[in-house]
Protein backbone atom coordinates (compact mmCIF):
# COMPACT_ATOMS: atom_id res chain seq x y z
CA UNK A 1 0.00 0.00 0.00
CA UNK A 2 1.43 3.22 -1.28
CA UNK A 3 1.22 6.14 0.85
CA UNK A 4 0.77 10.36 -0.73
CA UNK A 5 0.38 13.28 0.29
CA UNK A 6 -1.61 16.25 -1.19
CA UNK A 7 -0.61 19.61 -0.38
CA UNK A 8 -3.13 22.07 -0.64
CA UNK A 9 -5.86 19.04 -0.67
CA UNK A 10 -9.02 20.31 1.37
CA UNK A 11 -10.58 21.74 -2.06
CA UNK A 12 -10.13 21.94 -5.93
CA UNK A 13 -8.01 20.01 -7.47
CA UNK A 14 -6.05 18.69 -4.57
CA UNK A 15 -9.37 17.26 -3.15
CA UNK A 16 -10.28 15.63 -6.11
CA UNK A 17 -6.75 14.02 -6.74
CA UNK A 18 -6.87 13.07 -2.97
CA UNK A 19 -10.02 11.09 -4.00
CA UNK A 20 -9.21 9.56 -6.93
CA UNK A 21 -6.03 8.30 -5.43
CA UNK A 22 -7.70 6.64 -1.86
CA UNK A 23 -9.70 5.18 -4.61
CA UNK A 24 -7.10 3.48 -6.34
CA UNK A 25 -5.75 2.13 -2.84
CA UNK A 26 -3.62 4.40 -1.40
CA UNK A 27 -3.12 5.81 2.41
CA UNK A 28 -3.62 9.62 1.74
CA UNK A 29 -2.62 12.96 4.01
CA UNK A 30 -4.67 15.80 3.18
CA UNK A 31 -2.57 18.50 3.67
CA UNK A 32 -3.65 22.03 4.42
CA UNK A 33 -3.36 24.78 6.58
CA UNK A 34 -6.80 25.77 7.83
CA UNK A 35 -7.59 23.07 10.32
CA UNK A 36 -11.25 23.03 10.34
CA UNK A 37 -11.64 22.67 6.50
CA UNK A 38 -8.50 20.04 6.54
CA UNK A 39 -10.29 17.96 8.89
CA UNK A 40 -13.36 18.77 7.19
CA UNK A 41 -12.17 17.48 4.03
CA UNK A 42 -10.42 14.67 5.23
CA UNK A 43 -13.29 13.36 6.71
CA UNK A 44 -15.45 13.64 3.80
CA UNK A 45 -12.58 11.62 1.97
CA UNK A 46 -12.11 9.18 4.41
CA UNK A 47 -8.07 10.34 4.34
CA UNK A 48 -6.13 12.01 7.23
CA UNK A 49 -5.61 15.04 7.49
CA UNK A 50 -1.82 16.80 8.62
CA UNK A 51 -2.02 20.62 8.88
CA UNK A 52 0.48 21.53 6.46
CA UNK A 53 1.07 25.66 5.76
CA UNK A 54 3.58 25.72 2.74
CA UNK A 55 4.91 29.29 3.67
CA UNK A 56 5.98 27.87 7.57
CA UNK A 57 9.18 25.99 7.88
CA UNK A 58 8.16 24.58 11.26
CA UNK A 59 4.66 23.46 10.01
CA UNK A 60 6.46 21.90 7.11
CA UNK A 61 8.82 19.76 9.62
CA UNK A 62 5.65 18.81 11.58
CA UNK A 63 3.87 17.61 8.64
CA UNK A 64 6.32 15.26 7.27
CA UNK A 65 7.28 13.78 11.09
CA UNK A 66 3.71 12.88 11.51
CA UNK A 67 3.85 10.89 8.76
CA UNK A 68 6.75 9.52 9.15
CA UNK A 69 6.19 8.50 12.78
CA UNK A 70 3.14 7.02 11.63
CA UNK A 71 4.10 5.06 7.97
CA UNK A 72 8.05 5.66 8.16
CA UNK A 73 7.85 6.23 4.38
CA UNK A 74 6.44 8.41 1.73
CA UNK A 75 6.02 7.07 -2.02
CA UNK A 76 3.86 10.01 -3.65
CA UNK A 77 3.83 13.79 -2.97
CA UNK A 78 1.80 16.01 -4.82
CA UNK A 79 2.16 19.88 -4.76
CA UNK A 80 -0.60 21.26 -5.34
CA UNK A 81 -1.25 24.60 -3.01
CA UNK A 82 -1.23 27.50 -4.73
CA UNK A 83 -2.42 30.94 -4.95
CA UNK A 84 -3.38 33.72 -7.64
CA UNK A 85 -2.35 37.24 -7.30
CA UNK A 86 -4.77 39.92 -7.55
CA UNK A 87 -5.00 43.59 -8.35
CA UNK A 88 -1.53 45.43 -9.16
CA UNK A 89 1.58 43.38 -8.91
CA UNK A 90 3.66 44.97 -5.80
CA UNK A 91 6.45 43.45 -3.38
CA UNK A 92 4.85 42.05 -0.72
CA UNK A 93 2.03 40.42 -3.10
CA UNK A 94 5.03 39.24 -5.61
CA UNK A 95 6.93 37.51 -2.17
CA UNK A 96 3.54 36.18 -1.27
CA UNK A 97 3.25 34.42 -4.39
CA UNK A 98 6.55 33.49 -4.75
CA UNK A 99 6.62 31.62 -0.96
CA UNK A 100 3.68 29.45 -1.71
CA UNK A 101 4.21 29.00 -5.62
CA UNK A 102 7.73 27.99 -5.96
CA UNK A 103 9.16 28.49 -2.28
CA UNK A 104 7.07 26.38 -0.67
CA UNK A 105 8.14 23.83 -3.09
CA UNK A 106 11.61 23.61 -1.41
CA UNK A 107 10.20 23.49 1.84
CA UNK A 108 8.03 20.35 1.42
CA UNK A 109 10.66 18.61 -1.18
CA UNK A 110 13.51 18.75 1.15
CA UNK A 111 11.57 17.31 4.42
CA UNK A 112 9.67 14.95 2.00
CA UNK A 113 13.08 13.76 0.89
CA UNK A 114 13.98 11.18 3.54
CA UNK A 115 11.06 9.70 3.46
CA UNK A 116 11.03 9.52 -0.52
CA UNK A 117 14.08 8.20 -0.06
CA UNK A 118 13.14 5.00 1.33
CA UNK A 119 9.98 4.32 -0.46
CA UNK A 120 10.70 1.51 -4.06
CA UNK A 121 9.16 3.72 -6.19
CA UNK A 122 8.99 7.79 -5.12
CA UNK A 123 7.04 10.27 -7.17
CA UNK A 124 6.44 14.10 -7.12
CA UNK A 125 4.23 15.79 -9.17
CA UNK A 126 3.66 19.52 -8.86
CA UNK A 127 0.76 21.05 -10.33
CA UNK A 128 2.61 23.96 -12.59
CA UNK A 129 1.39 25.97 -15.25
CA UNK A 130 1.62 26.19 -19.04
CA UNK A 131 1.05 30.10 -18.14
CA UNK A 132 4.82 29.61 -17.19
CA UNK A 133 5.98 28.39 -20.57
CA UNK A 134 7.45 30.86 -22.75
CA UNK A 135 6.53 28.89 -25.27
CA UNK A 136 2.93 29.24 -24.23
CA UNK A 137 2.30 32.58 -23.18
CA UNK A 138 4.09 34.10 -26.74
CA UNK A 139 1.96 32.08 -28.74
CA UNK A 140 -1.44 34.03 -29.32
CA UNK A 141 -2.97 30.50 -30.74
CA UNK A 142 -2.48 29.63 -26.95
CA UNK A 143 -4.92 31.21 -24.18
CA UNK A 144 -1.87 31.55 -22.01
CA UNK A 145 -0.88 34.42 -24.35
CA UNK A 146 -4.08 36.91 -23.13
CA UNK A 147 -3.89 35.90 -18.62
CA UNK A 148 -2.57 39.62 -17.17
CA UNK A 149 -1.39 37.06 -14.03
CA UNK A 150 1.94 38.18 -13.93
CA UNK A 151 3.31 36.82 -10.59
CA UNK A 152 1.70 33.64 -11.17
CA UNK A 153 3.28 32.85 -14.36
CA UNK A 154 6.78 34.09 -13.36
CA UNK A 155 6.07 31.73 -9.86
CA UNK A 156 4.77 28.73 -12.40
CA UNK A 157 7.83 28.96 -14.40
CA UNK A 158 9.91 28.58 -11.15
CA UNK A 159 7.91 25.84 -9.81
CA UNK A 160 8.26 24.18 -13.37
CA UNK A 161 12.47 24.87 -13.23
CA UNK A 162 12.67 23.49 -9.37
CA UNK A 163 10.98 19.84 -11.07
CA UNK A 164 13.86 19.71 -13.21
CA UNK A 165 16.51 20.69 -11.32
CA UNK A 166 15.40 18.19 -8.71
CA UNK A 167 15.14 15.34 -11.21
CA UNK A 168 18.37 15.99 -12.58
CA UNK A 169 20.06 16.01 -8.61
CA UNK A 170 18.01 12.66 -7.74
CA UNK A 171 17.34 10.74 -10.11
CA UNK A 172 16.37 8.01 -8.60
CA UNK A 173 13.09 10.46 -7.49
CA UNK A 174 10.98 10.97 -10.47
CA UNK A 175 10.22 14.51 -10.73
CA UNK A 176 7.19 15.69 -13.21
CA UNK A 177 5.88 18.81 -13.17
CA UNK A 178 2.00 19.85 -15.01
CA UNK A 179 -0.76 21.73 -16.92
CA UNK A 180 -3.57 20.26 -15.73
CA UNK A 181 -6.01 21.85 -18.12
CA UNK A 182 -7.99 24.86 -17.09
CA UNK A 183 -9.97 24.18 -14.45
CA UNK A 184 -12.86 25.65 -12.40
CA UNK A 185 -12.02 26.32 -8.92
CA UNK A 186 -12.14 29.00 -6.18
CA UNK A 187 -9.04 30.61 -7.82
CA UNK A 188 -10.24 31.08 -11.41
CA UNK A 189 -13.41 31.94 -10.33
CA UNK A 190 -13.13 35.80 -11.31
CA UNK A 191 -12.06 33.94 -14.78
CA UNK A 192 -15.36 32.39 -15.31
CA UNK A 193 -13.68 29.90 -17.33
CA UNK A 194 -12.92 25.85 -16.79
CA UNK A 195 -13.93 22.30 -16.51
CA UNK A 196 -14.21 19.96 -13.64
CA UNK A 197 -11.76 19.02 -10.78
CA UNK A 198 -12.38 15.56 -11.39
CA UNK A 199 -11.61 15.88 -14.88
CA UNK A 200 -8.27 17.74 -14.50
CA UNK A 201 -7.03 15.85 -11.26
CA UNK A 202 -6.80 12.69 -13.78
CA UNK A 203 -3.89 14.19 -14.85
CA UNK A 204 -2.36 14.36 -11.96
CA UNK A 205 -3.19 11.14 -10.79
CA UNK A 206 -1.75 9.82 -14.00
CA UNK A 207 1.82 11.19 -13.44
CA UNK A 208 1.37 10.11 -9.62
CA UNK A 209 1.35 6.50 -10.70
CA UNK A 210 3.67 6.20 -12.75
CA UNK A 211 5.72 2.64 -13.00
CA UNK A 212 9.21 3.27 -12.12
CA UNK A 213 10.66 3.70 -15.65
CA UNK A 214 8.41 6.38 -16.26
CA UNK A 215 9.51 9.85 -17.30
CA UNK A 216 11.18 12.43 -15.22
CA UNK A 217 12.32 15.83 -15.39
CA UNK A 218 9.22 17.17 -18.13
CA UNK A 219 6.36 19.13 -17.88
CA UNK A 220 3.49 17.22 -18.83
CA UNK A 221 -0.55 17.94 -19.63
CA UNK A 222 -2.92 15.52 -20.29
CA UNK A 223 -1.87 15.12 -23.82
CA UNK A 224 2.42 14.48 -23.40
CA UNK A 225 4.94 16.73 -22.71
CA UNK A 226 4.66 20.50 -23.40
CA UNK A 227 7.30 22.75 -25.04
CA UNK A 228 8.43 25.45 -22.49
Amino acid sequence: MTVALVTGANKGIGFETARQLLALGHVVYVGARDVERGEKAAAALGARFVRLDVTDDASVRSALATIDAAEGTLDVLVHNAGVLETGVPDGPTALRVFDTNAVGIVRVTEAALPLLRRSANPTVVTVSSSAGSFWAVNNPDRPEYHLPIALYAASKAAATMLTVQYAKAHPDIRFNALEPGTTATDMTASFGIGRSPEESARVVVRLATLDADGPTGTLQDENGTLPW
